[in-house]
């Protein structure tokens, strides 16, 4: 952010001639892309065994995937933190107790999603906002500008975090054995904690607050504490765990476990149209998250509003609660049903998976090379989705490889009436005119694969979770 020093983010803005295009070919992604792996790298290693086996872990023992380093936060406390959650969110606060935490989703005045994140209530006037950078910033922007009687403290991720350290460490213990390791390693009785609900415990004399969640369909936790004492924690957990099979999992499997659970990253935030996002755009810096919002993939258009999303969109309308003035609420309340998209699954063909690799070899033409684990090549990816007869129907974005399930997969938005289960698709693969100029993307030649629709999450274990649940309302 800029907070009166530098270029603002309205001010490049201003100087862009085609917002889009600068995005799709100049802007380099702010966190993790093909050529991004690097930007934890530096803290945690791309594998410490392979990504093949670190995945299954999280399906067939346990896993511990280390979140210290990438994920910003923001600690919002005063007289109106909640006053200010509850006007920027579109979750209700009726039920928000101390020992509750909710997936926080902000929108535009428009109704467009600004980012997401995890929020602990920690007091009754204290929170902590973790991941999200656009949304972080959202809060942190209305706390500031808004009259709000409160105190930010924002922790950087360690990649550009001056002071060297963060304040928590964090942890994710995943797996049908996590429970079993988690039980284990806490000193006394372990607490019987509800889906997105939290708790305090000991770990060799470290005070550690547990968030209770899950990813493939087991009884995950998610564990944070004082830095400093981050080492302490991470031993304990991987010497108990040895018993059960836990594996440590690098960045590359790490950021492909989106593809379990269809959560959605980092979507492009509503924020770079309208007057009344002015006020944010001119707080931002012009060489921030928000300003390097990569995009890439087969659809292409020239209006940035094309790339927002609303809460419908990603399936966030389930916690979604009208029984507050939240900003965007009107826009959405009166968004018509069929403007409103649907999250699904996308199955690939593995016949037209097969004929991508097989053209990396030979004469060509050589269609867009297929990475793994993670498929996507730009953080922001938005892939034509197409009916049989041609007619645009939705887009198709995080791409990856799940080696448990043996498939490749992406999370879609598909149009109203047009997100049948079991339907074929077709998938436009690769970017028009051989490519972008983003330098992670080879020359190639578009083609097109098919694919079945599912349903979002893909894996049955993860739906049956989520359907027990109520966290995010």
């Amino acid at each position: 952010m800029t907070q009166g020093t530098g270029e603002t983010l309205q001010q490049l803005i201003d100087r862009t001639p085609n917002l889009v295009d600068y995005f799709y070919n100049d802007a380099v992604a702010p966190h993790f892309s093909r050529a991004g792996v690097t930007k934890t790298g530096a803290f945690i290693p791309p594998a410490f065994t392979n990504w093949r086996d670190e995945q299954r872990a999280w399906y067939e023992t346990a896993a511990l995937l280390h979140q210290s380093h990438h994920m910003p936060e923001l600690f919002v406390e005063g007289p109106d933190a909640l006053r200010l959650m509850e006007r920027l969110g579109i979750n209700s606060v009726k039920n928000w107790t101390i020992n509750r935490a909710k997936q926080f989703v902000a929108c535009s005045p428009r109704g467009h999603i600004i980012g997401d994140c995890v929020a602990h209530r920690l007091e009754e006037q204290k929170f902590e906002l973790i991941s999200g950078m656009p949304v972080i910033d959202w809060v942190h922007y209305n706390a500031q500008t808004g009259g709000y009687d409160v105190r930010v403290v924002k922790d950087e991720p360690s990649n550009i975090n001056t002071t060297g350290k963060r304040i928590n460490f964090r942890f994710q213990l995943e797996g049908p054995n996590a429970r079993k390791i988690f039980d284990r390693v806490i000193e006394g009785d372990a607490p019987e904690i509800k889906f997105f609900h939290t708790a305090y415990v000991k770990i060799r004399g470290v005070d550690v607050l547990v968030l209770r969640h899950g990813m493939a369909g087991h009884t995950g936790v998610e564990l944070s504490g004082p830095y400093e004492q981050e080492r302490t924690v991470r031993d304990a957990i991987l010497e108990v765990g040895k018993e059960f099979g836990i594996v440590p999992v690098g960045t590359m499997a790490y950021f492909s476990t989106q593809f379990s659970d269809a959560w959605m990253p980092y979507p492009v935030a509503g924020i770079f149209t309208g007057e009344e996002m002015r006020g944010f755009r001119e707080w931002l810096s012009a060489t921030g998250w928000e300003a390097n919002t990569e995009i890439g993939g087969s659809f292409r258009s020239s209006n940035i509003e094309d790339y927002y999303v609303t809460p419908y969109d990603l399936g966030y309308n389930s916690f979604m609660k009208f029984d507050h003035d939240f900003i965007g609420r009107e826009a959405l309340e009166n968004l018509p049903v069929e403007k409103r998209r649907t999250k699904r699954a996308l199955v690939w063909n593995r016949e037209d998976v097969a004929r991508v690799f097989a053209s990396q070899f030979g004469p060509g033409p050589r269609y867009k090379s297929i990475e793994l684990p993670i498929t996507n090549y730009s953080w922001n990816q938005f892939d034509e989705v197409r009916s049989p007869n041609g007619d645009l129907i939705g887009l198709s974005s995080h791409a990856g490889y799940l080696n448990p399930e043996g498939e490749l997969i992406s999370h879609a938005t598909m149009n109203h009436g047009h997100d049948g289960v079991g339907s074929e698709v077709l998938v436009t693969w690769g970017e028009p005119d051989g490519g972008s100029r983003k330098p992670h993307v080879e020359r190639h030649e578009q083609t097109q694969i098919r694919a079945i629709i599912s349903e979002a999450p893909f894996s049955a274990a993860v739906q049956k979770l989520m359907r027990n649940s109520s966290g995010g309302s």
